[in-house]
């Protein structure tokens, strides 16, 4: 009986303790649920990243190049253009000592500037130039975005304070500020605008020219002289005209003459 007394008080102490495994559990459990709270409260204020913004590409070009048929040439561009929605935005022809040239300036929807760009390559052999480039006005656009943005909502709390001045000076003071921000909104509106016509129209400039074989008429020694002959008869007669024109001015310079020498006689006698 005494025996078994000892063997209770022995195992009482382990029987009340627990497993060391379930300890270790435990503190997983916890471990856990610290983390998942955590990270709720980051789902909470990390935000989704919003889609981005569509690039904004200024597209431009510049062609030059040889043709033996300009109004061909010029029909084929015309032809090409049409056909991918653009226009012309500038003609120009041009003829020089042996050089006759066209010069246009084509806005073309950027969605269809490599197809129109390939139409008038087409039928050329050779390019005298041919330059491309293609300018990332992105980040620009975003930025003049925000800032108008920004300046639109300010400009809408000046306009609130305006309807509660209490005195002329808050009122002036207040319309002069709403004055630089409505200029620095129109600006930023202004250069908006302008970035969305070059980005939805790409420009073409394109130059074509066709060589003649017109040469200058070679002129003789004889003839030179014979030309400088008539041109002096020409300076006379121009002389004898420009005399007819002032005959009376003439004629009072010289009555006027006479009496200046007859009382100059008449002052030594």
């Amino acid at each position: 009986m005494k025996l078994l007394s000892y063997f209770l008080i022995l195992m009482f102490p382990l029987m009340c303790s627990s497993p060391k495994d379930e300890n270790y559990d435990s503190s997983i459990y916890q471990d856990s649920e610290i983390v998942y709270e955590e990270t709720s409260s980051l789902n909470g204020l990390i935000s989704v990243p919003a889609e981005a913004s569509p690039q904004k590409i200024i597209k431009t070009s510049y062609l030059k190049f040889e043709t033996q048929d300009l109004d061909k040439t010029y029909l084929q561009i015309k032809k090409a253009i049409q056909k991918n929605k653009g226009f012309i935005q500038d003609d120009n022809s041009n003829k020089s000592y042996n050089t006759l040239t066209r010069h246009i300036i084509v806005r073309i929807p950027t969605n269809n500037f490599q197809n129109t760009l390939d139409a008038v390559s087409k039928n050329v052999d050779y390019f005298d130039t041919k330059r491309i480039s293609a300018k990332d006005v992105t980040e620009e656009f975003i930025d003049l975005e925000t800032r108008l943005k920004a300046k639109l909502t300010l400009e809408k709390r000046y306009l609130e304070l305006l309807s509660k001045a209490k005195n002329v000076k808050e009122m002036l003071e207040i319309e002069r500020e709403l004055s630089n921000i409505r200029e620095e909104i129109e600006a930023k509106q202004g250069r908006l605008k302008y970035l969305q016509d070059k980005v939805s129209l790409s420009t073409l400039d394109i130059e074509f020219y066709k060589l003649t074989s017109e040469a200058p008429v070679a002129k003789s020694y004889g003839t030179k002289m014979w030309n400088a002959v008539k041109s002096g008869f020409n300076g006379i007669s121009i002389f004898f005209l420009g005399l007819l024109h002032i005959w009376p001015f003439i004629i009072i310079l010289i009555v006027a003459g006479y009496f200046i020498k007859r009382w100059i006689k008449k002052s030594k006698k």
